[in-house]
Parts: structure tokens; C-alpha cells; sequence
């Protein structure tokens, strides 16, 4: 429980300010880190001669911290927060420090899959921190600032980057965030103490041991498939026996995922049962169809505006400031929660459908921007709320796992929404006209569909319990309203 003066004052009282600015830092890290590596790894794969497996360094991370998120879930809810923040953020620090140093792309690689292994568990050790130690009350003020948290790293960290990989070198751009890392853990160590958990841990049950093989079979089944599509790519069908066998991986790995991704969930998130299952749904459904979405409107104003990259960088800029402004105003709603979900889906369904309309060359830049600032409204709105949601809806002894089934609805609904729409486009562009309008309009009306979808998911939300009830979520077990 927290100080009853912290009750009183908020998260900036001095008895959860440290702890508030801990966790404030490590997000500005992460966000840091993610938002600078895109600028500076065409330097890297330059240097480090890696420009055919550039997509992996992306992957990997991304591939390691699934893993991540389904461990540590399974860790904080048998053990509490602290041994999952200390692992996860060794991991990260000796992920970087490999990155950092690499003389081979490879290397490289693979210190990024260190990285997001811990950044899986430091992620969702910060969830359950923030689940123990403020009160319910306070709980939408924190996600507020966390998504605040990504707005000064969106806007300087391309720039930052960018300097220190001309300027310098590209390694500073991972080696650099690892002493700013290890400050935040220090501030944020000290106040998890009374979050530990009483007794010696039990056994790993039959249904914990699951889980954790489900997540491995889950990342595995994803690195499967983002390599074959890698190295088919790269490599085209030269060799046919070698391209089946990648085509035939590729399917494997899909399959993995499509039969584990379901299992890490609460029952019925697939099928959109009402309350928590809905929940989770929604966010997944968010990110693929933003992120999908986003991967293509820089490369649409430069290739079809003649913008340069900088001038359509604003577009993202706008969409970081946006997302900032709709995580503060989810604070201080008084309505039901869940009808967030709703008008967050609805907006970005606007905006995604607004950018076919607005793409023609007769539309002004700054309406491009306006519509993709509300895009990112709609975000800050909707994913931090699913955030407070999931905790409110969470048995205490679920507040781990369910921490992380919402990470991973997260991450995968990135990667199917981006790697989808880079589909879509290989399969529908002409190489010859690299600026056709039509592509990128086909592009966000298929993912308009999922934000559709994401309105009926919100629905759902809030047909379900009432966010001040428990649940025994991972069970389907939704009570009912009546």
C-alpha cells in the first residue's frame, strides 16, 4: 500500500517521486533507444556491410523481447517486480554494450536480441510497479507521462542520431543510452523493496512451465518467419531448393505463432469476449493498423510530394505530440473508461481513411500533418487506457501475465501491421513509378479495416465488467454486468 500522504499529494509527493521519475526515465530510454536506432542503423549496415539483412535488427529485437514480456510476466507475478527489472535491465545494458562494440553485423544482431530480451522483462516489470505501488486513482496520471515520455525522444532522437553517426560514430548511439539506463534503475531499486513478494516462491506450476514454453514456441515461430521472408528477399528463388525450403520455414514459423499467440492471451481475446479479452484485442487491432500505417507516410511525401525526408519527418513529429496530448486527456476522464476505447478507434479510423482523401497533390502539406497529429491522438487516448484497464481488470496475481499479454497484443499487432503493408506494397507498386498515389491509398484503406474492427473490439470492452470489479481473467471468467 502506498503512504497515506501519497495519496493525498499524487505521484510527485516525495515519497513516490523518486519512484515516479525512476520509471519516467527508463521509458524515455527505451523510447530513446528505438527512435534513434532507425536513424543511425543505415550507418551501421554500411560500415558493418549488413545492408542485406537490415530488416533482422529490427526483428531480433522485437523477436527477444516477445520472449521477454512472457517470462518476466510469469516472473513478477510469482516473485514480484524486482528480480525481473534486475535481469531486464543487465540484459539491456549487455545487449548494448555488444551492439556498441560489434565488428560484424551479425554481432550486432544479436546484441539487439540481448537488448529487447530485456527489455521484455524490464517493461513488464514496470506494468506491475506501477500496478503495487500507486492507487487506482493515480494510475492514468503515470500512463499519461509515460506516453509523455516518448514525445521528446520522437522529436530529437532522429536528430541526436543522426549527429553523433555523422559526427562521431554509431556506436555512441547504443553506448551512450546504457549510463542513463543504470541511473533510472538506481533511482527506481530502492522503492520496489516492499514490493517483493512474502515466502519463498512456489514451484513452477504445470500452467507457468506452459506458458513459458508457449512464449518460446511463439518467438521462435516469429524469428522463423521474419528470416525465410528475409532471405528470399535478399536472395530471390536463384537457388529454388534453397528458396523452397525458406518458403517452407516461412510457413512453419507462421503456423507456430498463429497456434502459441492465442495461448499467451486471456481466453476469448481472439473472438472479442466481452471486458479484458476485448481489451487486449483493441490494442493489438490499434497498433497494426498506426504503425502499418505510419511505415509508409514519410516515404509517400517524399516519393510522391518530392518533400525531403526532414520536412516529412514533421508528419511524425505531430503524431508524437498528439499521442502525448490524447495520453493526458484519458487522465482526467470521469465517464466509464472502457468508451475510450471506442472514440480512440473511431478517430483513428477517420484518420487512416482521411489519408487516402488527403494524398493528393491539390490537399496542403499541413493537413497531412493535422490529420496524422489526431492519428496519434487517437493512440495516446486508446493505448493508455487499455494500460490502466488491464490492471484494473487483473486479479492481483494475474497483474504479470496479463501486463504482458498486453505487451505482446502490442508487439505483434506492430510487426503484422508493418510487415503486412510492406506486403501490400512490394505486391502493388510498379518500380518504374516508385510515387504512385494509388499504392499508398490501397495501403491504408486495407488498414483502415483493422481500426474498423478495433471500434467493435472497444464495444465489446464495455459490454464487459465493470472496471471496478476483479476478475479471473485468464480463465475467461468475465462476470457478467447484470
Amino acid at each position: 500500500m502506498s503512504h497515506p500522504q501519497a495519496l493525498r499529494s499524487g505521484a510527485m509527493s516525495a515519497s513516490l517521486r523518486p519512484l515516479t521519475i525512476g520509471v519516467i526515465a527508463i521509458i524515455t530510454c527505451a523510447a530513446f533507444e528505438a527512435m534513434a536506432v532507425v536513424t543511425a542503423m543505415p550507418s551501421v549496415a554500411a560500415e558493418l556491410n549488413g545492408v542485406s539483412s537490415y530488416g533482422l535488427a529490427f526483428s531480433m529485437y522485437l523477436t527477444a523481447s516477445l520472449l521477454g514480456s512472457v517470462l518476466g510476466g510469469i516472473w513478477c507475478d510469482r516473485r514480484g517486480p524486482r528480480p525481473a527489472l534486475a535481469v531486464g535491465m543487465g540484459l539491456m545494458i549487455a545487449g548494448l554494450a555488444v551492439s556498441g562494440s560489434a565488428p560484424a553485423f551479425w554481432i550486432m544482431t544479436a546484441g539487439r536480441a540481448v537488448s529487447g530480451l530485456g527489455g521484455g522483462f524490464m517493461i513488464v516489470a514496470v506494468y506491475v510497479i506501477i500496478a503495487k505501488a500507486y492507487p487506482q486513482r493515480m494510475q492514468p496520471v503515470v500512463f499519461g507521462w509515460l506516453a509523455a515520455a516518448w514525445v521528446v525522444p520522437s522529436l530529437i532522437g532522429p536528430y541526436v542520431a543522426g549527429v553523433l553517426a555523422e559526427q562521431a560514430s554509431w556506436r555512441w548511439v547504443f553506448l551512450g543510452v546504457a549510463p542513463v539506463i543504470v541511473a533510472a534503475f538506481l533511482l527506481v531499486w530502492p522503492r520496489t523493496e516492499r514490493l517483493k513478494v512474502a515466502g519463498s516462491p512456489e514451484p513452477l506450476d504445470r500452467a507457468a512451465r506452459r506458458n513459458a514454453g508457449t512464449g518460446l514456441l511463439l518467438a521462435g515461430g516469429v524469428f522463423a518467419a521474419q528470416f525465410a521472408l528475409t532471405k528470399i528477399a535478399s536472395d530471390g528463388f536463384a537457388d529454388p531448393v534453397a528458396a523452397w525450403l525458406l518458403v517452407m520455414l516461412g510457413v512453419a514459423g507462421l503456423a507456430a505463432a498463429a497456434v502459441s499467440f492465442p495461448r499467451l492471451l486471456p481466453a476469448g481475446t481472439v473472438r472479442l469476449a466481452p471486458g479484458l479479452p476485448s481489451v487486449i484485442a483493441t490494442r493489438g487491432l490499434m497498433t497494426v493498423a498506426f504503425f502499418g500505417a505510419e511505415a509508409f507516410v514519410p516515404l509517400m511525401l517524399v516519393s510522391a510530394r518530392g518533400l525531403s525526408a526532414s520536412t516529412a519527418g514533421l508528419a511524425l513529429s505531430a503524431a508524437a505530440i498528439g499521442w502525448s496530448a490524447g495520453s493526458f486527456v484519458q487522465a482526467k476522464v470521469s465517464f466509464r473508461r472502457q468508451w475510450l476505447l471506442v472514440i480512440g478507434a473511431s478517430l483513428l479510423s477517420v484518420c487512416i481513411g482521411g489519408l487516402a482523401l488527403a494524398v493528393a497533390a491539390e490537399v496542403p502539406f499541413w493537413v497531412l500533418v493535422l490529420v496524422w497529429s489526431a492519428a496519434g491522438f487517437a493512440m495516446g487516448l486508446t493505448l493508455s487506457s487499455t494500460s490502466v484497464l488491464v490492471l484494473k481488470l487483473s486479479a492481483p496475481h494475474e497483474q504479470g501475465r496479463n501486463s504482458a499479454a498486453l505487451q505482446l497484443s502490442d508487439q505483434l499487432g506492430g510487426v503484422v501491421g508493418t510487415a503486412g503493408a510492406g506486403g501490400l506494397f512490394a505486391l502493388l507498386r510498379d518500380p518504374e513509378a516508385p510515387g504512385q498515389i494509388p499504392v499508398f491509398v490501397a495501403i491504408w484503406l486495407a488498414l483502415c479495416v483493422f481500426a474498423v474492427v478495433g471500434i467493435v473490439a472497444g464495444l465489446r470492452a464495455a459490454r464487459g465488467e465493470s472496471e471496478h470489479l476483479p476478475a479471473t481473467t485468464h480463465t475467461g471468467k468475465v462476470p457478467s454486468q447484470e
